[in-house]
C-alpha cells in the first residue's frame, strides 16, 4: 500500500498529491493529513473516484485516509460533481468572496446578498454552481435568508462548493449547513469549466 505524508502541506496539495498517485496507477492509499479540511477533500477525492474509504484520527492533529480501489480500474479523473455541459459551454458558476453586497452598510449589504441568492433561479438551467471562499463561506453556516437560499439552489441541483481552509479559519467546519467543503484544486477547475462567472 503505497503511503503519502502530506501534513503541512497547504491547500490543495494533499488532493493533488492523491490524484497524481492514483493517475499513476496506484490502487491503495495511506494518506496522512493533518485538519479537518484536508481529511474532508482527500476522503471526497476518492470516494468521487470509486475508491472504499476510511478515515481515522490518530491525534489532535492526525488523520489516516485509507482508500482502496474497488475491484475496478479508477475512474478517469474528472472535476467533483462537474455537471455535463448543456448547449455549448452555458455553464454559469457564481463566485461569492464575503457575506455582504457593497460597501457602507453591512446591514444593508446582508439583505442585498440574500436577495442576491434569493434571485439566482432566475437563471434557470444555466446556473451550474455556487463557489464561497472567504468571508463568503460565513453565508453556508449562519442561519437567515442567505442560508435558506443557498439550500434550496441546492435542492434545486445547483452545486455548492464551500472552501475548507476558510471554513476552518472562521471556526466554522462544524457549523456548516450546506454544501459540499472544498478544495483550491476543485475551485480553480470549476473557473476553468465554467462559461461565465459572476461575482457579486
Amino acid at each position: 500500500m503505497e503511503q503519502l505524508d502530506c501534513r503541512g502541506l497547504a491547500c490543495p496539495q494533499p488532493v493533488i498529491r492523491s490524484r497524481d498517485a492514483v493517475t499513476g496507477g496506484a490502487r491503495a492509499l495511506e494518506v496522512l493529513v493533518d485538519n479537518e479540511p484536508a481529511r474532508e477533500n482527500v476522503r471526497r477525492f476518492f470516494e468521487g473516484r470509486g475508491f472504499c474509504v476510511a478515515a481515522n484520527q490518530e491525534g489532535p492533529d492526525c488523520w489516516r485516509i485509507s482508500a482502496t480501489a474497488d475491484g475496478e480500474a479508477p475512474a478517469p479523473q474528472q472535476t467533483p460533481q462537474a455537471a455535463p455541459a448543456a448547449e455549448g459551454n452555458s455553464r454559469t458558476l457564481v463566485l461569492i468572496t464575503t457575506e455582504t453586497i457593497g460597501r457602507g452598510d453591512d446591514v444593508l449589504g446582508g439583505k442585498l446578498m440574500g436577495n442576491f441568492l434569493g434571485t439566482l433561479p432566475e437563471l434557470g438551467s444555466r446556473l451550474w454552481r455556487i463557489v464561497l471562499i472567504n468571508g463568503g463561506v460565513k453565508l453556508a453556516s449562519c442561519p437567515g435568508p442567505a442560508l435558506d437560499a443557498l439550500k434550496k439552489l441546492e435542492a434545486e441541483g445547483v452545486s455548492v462548493l464551500v472552501c475548507g481552509t476558510c471554513l476552518a479559519h472562521f471556526g466554522l467546519l462544524e457549523a456548516k449547513a450546506v454544501g459540499d467543503t472544498s478544495n483550491m484544486l476543485d475551485i480553480v477547475t470549476s473557473l476553468d469549466l465554467a462559461g461565465k462567472v459572476i461575482r457579486p
